[in-house]
């Protein structure tokens, strides 16, 4: 019977094996996902970063009438709040390429390198919306100038379509660590990364392209969930990589 009995236990022991990642039976398995150190540190910096500009972004209106007149009431906000999403998307698209370039299994899959490369590209274009928002922008709302608001509004929302393709690369980075057998966070939390960045993109769509108001909301919602879920992923890859150095 002991025998019987024992045997019984490592059947169960590898039907649960079976639902584990490797990585969580076997930790010093790598993975593609994986950041550099400092990547992963400068990712989670700008993101958190980002996600506390956001806080106090609020949702933009549709009506662009009432979007100058807000920010006018509180044109020193808006400065600041932007020039603190200029320096988050800064350190993202550095992140972005430091990952390129420090971590050869990101070179090695086209997928994921191209999902990095996009959301460097998609910080850097929002990185100037944001320095734009921040300077012209604002000054233009406060001084009632509506020629000049309109025109950079414009110039701002054609580049702040970069932010479309980060919360896009974010889902397909999400997406990626998912489906690899050897994750940088829970299946879960990457399958629920991927959908906050696809929702992102689409609050981008209905609000900016479409002009429906509820897609603000649920940009600016999704948008700060990607961000903490960036953060999270940036510091579990840059923990992961240090266990491996130290190894």
């Amino acid at each position: 019977m002991g025998i019987y009995a024992e045997a019984g236990n490592r059947g169960a022991g590898l039907n649960f094996m079976a639902w584990q990642r490797p990585q969580e039976v076997f930790p010093m398995q790598t993975n593609s996902n994986s950041m550099s150190g400092p990547g992963g540190v400068w990712l989670a910096t700008g993101t958190l970063l980002l996600a506390a500009a956001l806080v106090f972004h609020g949702p933009p209106d549709a009506d662009l009438s009432v979007q100058m007149q807000n920010i006018a009431e509180g044109h020193g906000r808006w400065a600041t709040v932007h020039w603190t999403a200029a320096a988050a998307l800064f350190l993202i698209a550095g992140a972005s390429f430091l990952n390129l370039a420090l971590n050869p299994r990101v070179r090695h899959s086209p997928m994921l390198s191209s999902a990095w490369m996009v959301m460097a590209l998609g910080a850097l274009t929002t990185f100037s919306t944001a320095v734009a928002e921040a300077s012209v922008v604002a000054v233009a709302a406060d001084r009632g100038d509506t020629n000049a608001f309109m025109t950079w509004w414009a110039f701002s929302g054609g580049m702040g379509n970069g932010f479309w393709a980060l919360a896009l690369a974010t889902a397909l980075v999400a997406y990626h660590d998912a489906r690899d057998n050897v994750g940088i966070l829970p299946r879960w939390a990457a399958i629920v990364g991927s959908a906050f960045g696809i929702l992102s993109a689409a609050g981008w769509t209905l609000g900016e392209q479409l002009g429906i108001g509820i897609g603000g909301p649920i940009w600016l919602i999704s948008s700060l969930l990607m961000c903490l879920w960036l953060a999270w992923y940036g510091l579990s890859s840059s923990s992961v990589r240090s266990g491996q150095a130290t190894a």
